[in-house]
């Protein structure tokens, strides 16, 4: 079967190819504190990525201090496993964990800690994947960091993989092309055969490699199994910035018919997080950083079917706070998927995609009424709301989680309340995530932590470091240690 090198509709997004720069990120400023009777509810779209994590710990074992922008600090919590309670339903696959600790950084202020876990797919539930490698080969490719541990990671996935799973893998250089049609997984000789093939050279076709990789995707569709789009790059793409627009169209067109779009990032440099997010988002897939081969390991061995299979689409969240109980709040993080209070009951609002097993954390700073660490003046015309004696009375917030199950139109509804003393049993893991989050705003913007520093965020972390099988809370720490001692910028 022949394969075009590039259909009319991707043909007029070509740009120039980009020249060489520094590594880009979107710019964003942290999410401000909020005056409950003002606005009352906080509405925000999940994120699964751990992108952010990877390429701190790269910058930090370089010596250096990580790019302000690059630090998300949703995904350096997200970047860890919490035991949050494992739903049993797949029908109701998510569960939600809350705990309320004081904020670690700012006395007189609490942490509302939120914790969705979503249900993991047995093995023999698992859908058939109809999976295309799409891979970058330019001559930017060319580093140790680069193309060969791209090999070696795609050889990590392969072996995760059934049998009857097919694999094709498209290449783009000068030019895409594919190198290896639909083949099945079990055909593991031939598949690693064309990744050993693969070598570096060439400016950069990426808008031709997405169009070939989709339109194989297409044509072996399966309906009843996952259909995705694998793109392994550093993020050096030939798209104009004019073209960037109608990209993003190109790849929610195909996400709407079934095909989503998963991102590797590798290497530095030339690095375009700004584009690959933007890229993952609406082609609902997850954003990952693969700066060492244990990572490619973490993403695409213990989190394959995370990464691979989705049990719901479209989760939102949205938190309503008591104004009875609580003056003031923060989202920590989540600042590129804030959506708009309607957005949540409204299911043409797109969201973020969850994988088997995958978990969600959200981190809310608050400041308790009557609290001295009060930020904000009361407004002059909001009556006070006292606290009464029905049964929201002990409530701080109550939380309400949407998503649609696969295939279906319309989202299902999970509500909880959060509670004054009445956490569920994950003090460990909140005190842990507390460090997390602490330490993401050391490196972004730390102008709401007072003096806390690097030192306390290590001892935080120490005290709460619990069960660590794989050791990434220790890494963690020394990451930390290797913050103290980092050149700026």
């Amino acid at each position: 079967m022949a394969y075009s090198m590039a259909a009319p509709e991707m043909a007029d997004m070509i740009g120039m190819p980009m020249p060489e720069s520094s590594d880009s990120f979107t710019h964003t400023d942290i999410n401000p504190v909020k005056l409950v009777s003002a606005e009352p509810v906080s509405t925000f779209s999940a994120d699964v990525d751990t992108a952010s994590y990877s390429y701190v710990r790269r910058s930090l074992n370089d010596g250096r201090l990580p790019d302000k922008d690059s630090v998300r600090l949703e995904e350096m919590v997200n970047y860890f496993d919490y035991q949050y309670l494992l739903p049993k339903n797949p029908n109701k696959p998510f569960s939600i964990s809350t705990y309320v600790q004081d904020a670690p950084w700012a006395e007189g202020r609490q942490l509302i800690h939120i914790g969705v876990q979503g249900y993991e797919l047995p093995q023999t539930a698992k859908p058939h994947a109809n999976l295309v490698f799409l891979l970058d080969v330019s001559g930017s490719m060319n580093a140790p960091d680069k193309l060969p541990l791209l090999k070696k990671s795609m050889q990590l996935l392969l072996s995760q993989l059934q049998d009857d799973d097919t694999v094709a893998i498209v290449v783009y250089a000068g030019a895409a092309g594919v190198v290896l049609p639909p083949t099945p997984a079990a055909n593991k000789v031939a598949i690693n055969q064309a990744l050993k093939n693969l070598s570096a050279g060439g400016s950069t076709a990426g808008a031709e490699g997405i169009e070939l990789a989709y339109q194989l995707a297409e044509e072996h569709f399966d309906k009843d199994g996952v259909n995705r789009i694998i793109l392994a790059t550093d993020g050096d793409f030939n798209v104009g910035l004019q073209s960037m627009q109608e990209l993003k169209n190109y790849i929610e067109r195909k996400r709407d018919r079934g095909i989503y779009l998963s991102i590797l990032g590798f290497g530095s440099g030339n690095y375009r997080d700004d584009l690959m997010q933007t890229l993952a988002q609406n082609g609902n897939g997850i954003a990952a950083y693969i700066d060492t081969l244990s990572e490619a390991r973490k993403v695409l061995v213990q989190e394959a079917s995370s990464s691979l299979f989705p049990i719901a689409t479209d989760l939102k969240l949205q938190i309503e706070f008591n104004p009875a109980r609580v003056r003031e709040y923060r989202l920590l993080g989540y600042e590129t998927r804030m959506l708009n209070r309607e957005d949540f009951n409204n299911d043409k609002v797109d969201a973020g995609d969850i994988g088997s097993g995958h978990s969600v954390t959200a981190i809310y700073e608050i400041t308790p009424v009557g609290s001295k660490a009060a930020m904000l003046d009361d407004l002059r015309y909001t009556p006070s709301a006292p606290i009464s004696s029905n049964s929201v009375s002990d409530e701080l917030a109550f939380i309400k989680l949407r998503y649609k199950l696969p295939g279906e139109d319309h989202s299902r509804l999970i509500e909880k309340a959060v509670r004054v003393n009445s956490n569920d049993d994950i003090a460990t893991d909140a005190g842990f995530a507390a460090s997390v989050a602490g330490f993401a705003q050391l490196l972004k913007d730390p102008r709401y932590l007072q003096q806390w520093n690097f030192e306390d965020a290590i001892k935080l972390a120490l005290k709460n470091r619990g069960d660590d099988p794989y050791g990434y809370r220790s890494e963690f720490v020394q990451l930390i240690r290797a913050a103290g001692t980092a050149a700026p910028m």
